[in-house]
């Protein structure tokens, strides 16, 4: 996870200290202080950083906070060794690991802003939300006493007031269809489960689709279930999703490596300046060995991801399909600090089985390192393979003796450029609304859709209610005009994107991805691919 900071934050540090030298030097030529024996060790070498914050807090001409410098010149100093060594105040840290621990202390629901209202569009089984009889559809109207409705509360801000410790209580207000009434409802906060892998289901007969969103510590577990489960619904080929997956932790993605690999094989090794190599191989105990195996991976695929792909493709398992991953090779250790703030400092390097450290260059600076993948696309690279090019030192040759490349992402077996057919002016314009659409769609007829429980049924349903012609309504009533021509173009797309929005809004993922496959070039390539 990478976090930005203003460049005023990486600026001030810089120009205090340049500052503090100045004034130092000319010192040499004004009439001395007295400075006490505290400030006599800024000639030395150690805690010189220690040192200034102390003649500062002593001696500058207006009353500073020794914290918030400390905390402006961190991130600061952190800039100056790699992309991806970052601190986190004790603010952010809980939220920042969320997506790590797999779960998070809050109500269980997932919500959506309908116009000025919060609007729950379904309760996470076992919940707290759940338990006490919450329903989709239903509307928050009062959190806590205070009217929130018609306040156009950013979800950032909606989720500050539902989330809270565990053990306390939030007191909302609903309106539920069909209700005179406000319901109230005193909601005691609990663990709440994140999901890092979205969906999985079998795409025909004997092919079972899993997508991974990330790895945390729930990951691995969430990831066999699923596998045991299409396995007995007589899956013999897997197609393993990860693209816009962009990591997290690396024993997640060791784990599922293991799934595929024979005993012995190395899955991925690290090593840095004061870590010596490490290895992690197969332990033969995989649950899918010999299956016919397809990795999905995207620009946005990164670290854990890439981990796991590089495994896979360094030891001849299974196809990768897509396009060339992020490229982050970097290993970072959590460091936690007495304040509750931490640092995820760099201190190694991942590499592949074959050897390759695929960390993409960051030697230009980190602007240009984040701007990597407009550069790739300002190239052609997302709709031309032959636009990649790498140096011959960068090869290495696998087991079964294909080229494969080092120094910035994994580079698929099959290449899938970005789809473009299909997308005109006028999807550009309304694509923005297409699941504010959606979201009206599904409350007005939510009643009905409930009806049906299997994705196929629900798009047999979709398919005879002239849902492009609502769309164009909706749209033109929201000011962008008919355009025929672009509807001609994009009309399959939104009507696709229309029915997979809204059987999410009833059936979760298992209601979404089946429909959106229909529009998915990648997924049906990897399809196609398996049945050759």
């Amino acid at each position: 996870m990478n976090y930005n900071n203003p460049k005023r934050s990486v600026f001030l540090p810089v120009m205090l200290a340049l500052a503090l030298i100045a004034g130092i030097l000319i010192g040499r030529y004004l009439p001395r202080q007295d400075y006490s024996p505290q400030h006599s060790s800024i000639r030395s070498r150690n805690d010189k950083l220690n040192s200034i914050l102390n003649i500062i807090e002593s001696n500058y001409v207006d009353s500073v906070n020794r914290n918030d410098l400390v905390e402006t010149a961190i991130p600061a100093i952190l800039k100056k060794l790699d992309p991806h060594s970052v601190y986190i105040p004790a603010k952010d840290l809980a939220h920042a690991n969320e997506p790590l621990m797999g779960n998070f202390d809050g109500i269980g629901i997932s919500f959506n802003m309908l116009t000025d209202t919060i609007l729950v569009i379904s309760t996470i089984p076992g919940g707290p939300s759940e338990k006490l009889g919450l329903l989709p559809g239903d509307k928050i109207l009062y959190v806590n006493d205070s009217l929130v409705a018609g306040k156009h509360f950013a979800d950032e801000k909606v989720m500050g007031m539902l989330k809270g410790p565990r053990g306390t209580v939030v007191k909302i207000k609903i309106l539920r269809s069909g209700q005179k009434e406000l319901l109230p409802f005193e909601i005691t906060r609990d663990k709440i489960p994140l999901y890092s892998v979205d969906v999985d289901y079998m795409v025909n007969s004997n092919t079972g689709y899993i997508k991974i969103n990330t790895f945390a510590m729930t990951t691995f577990d969430e990831f066999m279930k699923g596998l045991r489960e299409l396995k007995g619904q007589g899956m013999t080929n897997l197609i393993l999703d990860l693209r816009a997956n962009s990591g997290g932790i690396m024993e997640a993605a060791i784990q599922i490596a293991n799934q595929f690999l024979k005993e012995g094989e190395l899955i991925v090794y690290t090593k840095g300046r004061a870590q010596p190599r490490n290895e992690a191989r197969a332990t033969g105990k995989g649950e899918f060995e010999t299956g016919n195996l397809v990795v999905l991976i995207d620009e946005w695929s990164a670290s854990a991801s890439e981990i796991l792909a590089g495994a896979l493709q360094d030891n001849d398992r299974g196809t990768i399909i897509g396009r060339r991953s992020f490229g982050k090779g970097l290993v970072q250790e959590p460091i936690p600090f007495a304040d509750g703030s931490g640092m995820r400092l760099t201190i190694a390097r991942y590499y592949t089985p074959t050897g390759r450290s695929i960390q993409k260059s960051y030697s230009e600076g980190f602007d240009k390192y984040f701007a990597d993948l407009n550069t790739r696309y300002t190239h052609g690279e997302f709709e031309v393979s032959d636009s990649i090019h790498f140096a011959d030192s960068l090869k290495f040759t696998t087991p079964g003796g294909k080229i494969v490349y080092g120094g910035g992402g994994i580079m698929p077996d099959k290449f899938v450029p970005v789809d473009t057919n299909g997308i005109s002016p006028y999807f550009l314009k309304v694509r923005s609304i297409i699941y504010r659409f959606a979201l009206k769609y599904t409350e007005t007829n939510r009643e009905i859709l409930k009806k049906y429980t299997e994705s196929g049924e629900m798009e047999k349903y979709l398919n005879k209610q002239a849902l492009l012609d609502q769309f164009v309504q909706f749209a033109t009533s929201n000011g962008i005009k008919k355009d025929p021509a672009g509807l001609k173009i994009s009309g399959d797309i939104i009507h696709t994107q229309l029915k997979a929005y809204i059987a999410r809004n009833i059936l979760d993922n298992k209601g979404f991805y089946p429909i959106w496959e229909e529009i998915d070039t990648t997924l049906k390539y990897a399809i196609e691919f398996l049945k050759k």
